[in-house]
């Protein structure tokens, strides 16, 4: 396992804090590290509304915001890497991997050449392939195909 310098997104939610039974508030800021942009947005958003609601809390929304940065973390090489060094963590869940799409046009085109035969052994009549291209005739004439050699 290495480490990496990666970019994170620091949230800072500067506030006064009334200790409870207290009139005078004491300031501080939290500050929390997110990977993503958006949820740390998200996160900002959501502890903005949490806090509006606390009476002992005055929130300095001028001074709360994420900004881009940069944290030393262990990277890994796989999947797999990850799964074998943190699989016996406490509370460990592994990373939701979303599988690709599936390309319906490329799978409709690989069936449709499977099924064809190669143009050189029909004697060019269409519809037939050469490598991966199908050529398509509108009768069964023979077509003529030309190739450009660079």
């Amino acid at each position: 396992m290495d480490t990496a310098w990666i970019e994170v997104f620091v949230l800072t939610l500067s506030e006064c804090v009334a200790p409870a039974g207290k009139t005078v508030c004491e300031q501080q800021q939290l500050q929390m590290q997110f990977v993503d942009q958006a949820e740390c947005e998200m996160a900002l958003q959501q502890m903005l509304t949490l806090k509006e609601g606390a009476d002992n809390v005055i929130v300095y929304k001028d001074k709360s915001y994420c900004a881009p940065s940069a944290a030393q973390r262990p990277i890994f090489k796989s999947l797999n890497e990850v799964n074998e060094k943190l699989a016996g963590s406490p509370n460990w869940s592994a990373p939701q991997v979303d599988e690709a799409p599936v390309d319906f046009i490329r799978s409709s085109h690989e069936e449709r050449l499977a099924s064809l035969h190669n143009c050189e052994d029909v004697s060019g009549v269409a519809p037939c392939k050469i490598g991966d291209i199908i050529i398509e005739g509108a009768s069964r004439q023979p077509v003529e195909v030309w190739r450009r050699d660079n």
